[in-house]
């Protein structure tokens, strides 16, 4: 039996033990006949890059916009697409394949579908397992917007939430009859951020964690700044994880061209100084801050209104003045949050970040090599905190948040506790 486990506490758990039962979720991915079938090997792509295994099951008409083996390389299991699939021992694929799943997610869920499911019907593989699940079942509903409009459909989705169906979205946009309109399925980002928050254990319920991400901005003259390579994308991991394990998430991000985690508060920042002003309105109901962002250590004293103009003999001299240290001023705050920070140094990886650490007075410190991290889809980082040193081995970005945060709910559960 595949029975949800909600947890409002602060369970105690090491990070190993956290991801070993994060990496065992189990999802069915249900994929009928629509346009929007295309996104689903997306989908399945980011639930496998944050530690679920999926297995995949779609209708025939699915097949016709996307073939089985695109999702069986992406999921790395068999497809199943017969309810007579002789793969299966005792052919009872419908009841078998859900025996061990934490939810099925069917997305694109099609208006024939959702009828078909909100009035009991079983008349192939992915319909039949929806009736015979015993797990939570989620629908990403895809149709034109006639469709959704219409009453027959607006009937079956109220008689679906009232079964405890779980509906994610659909959005308002561009669909492929060349209209416009409600109907567009989610985007995979979207629909795993959902999925996975849904299953994720909830180590952190009802926590405010105040997150920093993405690189700064300086400028220097109208159209030219001083940046950094972050990409910010294991901040938004962080934010997901975050979002995941029951946190009220609020993301300060710089400039990067990433989807915003679904879930999250989000202020937008460009310059150093104004995401420093961005911390300190939100700080104050802060439980856990993590500072994530490659802040710039330096802006241009005087940046420029108009572009510099070159010319052949002309030499340019900067006066650069230090930004302020945003995790060093919220750690030396009267009550300051729980604080987390990260280093990315190109050697002397430990030494240094916990040099960092003891001097700005926080209880963890996040350490990776540059070199290795920016920009990567995956990362290997260690922790530093008052009993030493813990390395995370290289792992998707997303696992590697998981278990950052497992850890730094170990540590605030700690601290609480030693409050209390």
């Amino acid at each position: 039996m595949c029975r949800r486990k909600w947890f409002t506490l602060l369970p105690l758990l090491n990070a190993r033990r956290y991801v070993a039962d994060t990496s065992r979720k189990k999802v069915l991915l249900g994929v009928t006949g629509g346009i929007a079938a295309y996104k689903s090997a997306e989908l399945v792509r980011e639930l496998t890059g944050s530690g679920v295994e999926v297995q995949v099951v779609m209708t025939e008409a699915a097949c016709g916009f996307i073939t089985p083996a695109t999702l069986q390389a992406l999921s790395g299991n068999p497809v199943f697409t017969d309810m007579w699939d002789s793969r299966i021992a005792n052919s009872m694929a419908h009841i078998e394949l859900t025996r061990d799943k934490d939810a099925i997610v069917v997305a694109p869920a099609t208006a024939d579908f959702m009828a078909k499911v909100a009035n009991g019907l079983a008349d192939d593989l992915l319909s039949t397992l929806c009736l015979a699940r015993e797990c939570p079942l989620l629908m990403a509903p895809a149709m034109n917007r006639q469709m959704w409009d219409n009453a027959a459909t607006q009937r079956n989705l109220a008689q679906l939430k009232r079964d405890g169906v779980a509906i994610l979205g659909p959005a308002s946009g561009d669909q492929a009859c060349g209209e416009t309109g409600m109907g567009r399925m989610l985007e995979a980002r979207e629909i795993a951020d959902t999925v996975l928050a849904f299953l994720a254990p909830k180590i952190l319920g009802g926590v405010q964690v105040l997150i920093t991400a993405g690189p700064t901005f300086e400028p220097i003259d109208a159209v030219r700044g001083i940046t950094n390579k972050s990409s910010g994308k294991m901040g938004y991991a962080i934010a997901r994880a975050a979002l995941g394990a029951g946190a009220r998430v609020t993301l300060i991000t710089g400039p990067v061209s990433l989807p915003a985690p679904a879930g999250a508060e989000i202020t937008h920042v460009e310059t150093a100084a104004q995401m420093f002003e961005a911390v300190k309105r939100q700080v104050a109901r802060a439980d856990i801050y993590i500072g994530v962002a490659a802040v710039a250590d330096y802006h241009v004293d005087k940046p420029r209104q108009h572009k510099i103009k070159k010319t052949d003999e002309a030499q340019l001299s900067l006066k650069l003045v230090p930004n302020p240290d945003i995790l060093a001023w919220v750690a030396s705050r009267p009550k300051p949050p729980f604080c987390v920070g990260f280093a990315a140094e190109s050697r002397n990886l430990d030494v240094y970040a916990d040099q960092k650490r003891r001097l700005k007075k926080v209880p963890l410190m996040v350490a990776n090599l540059a070199q290795e991290a920016i920009g990567s889809e995956d990362n290997e980082v260690t922790l530093l905190d008052d009993t030493g040193t813990h390395r995370l081995e290289r792992a998707p970005k997303g696992i590697v948040a998981q278990q950052i945060i497992a850890h730094i709910a170990q540590l605030y559960g700690s601290k609480k506790k030693r409050k209390s």
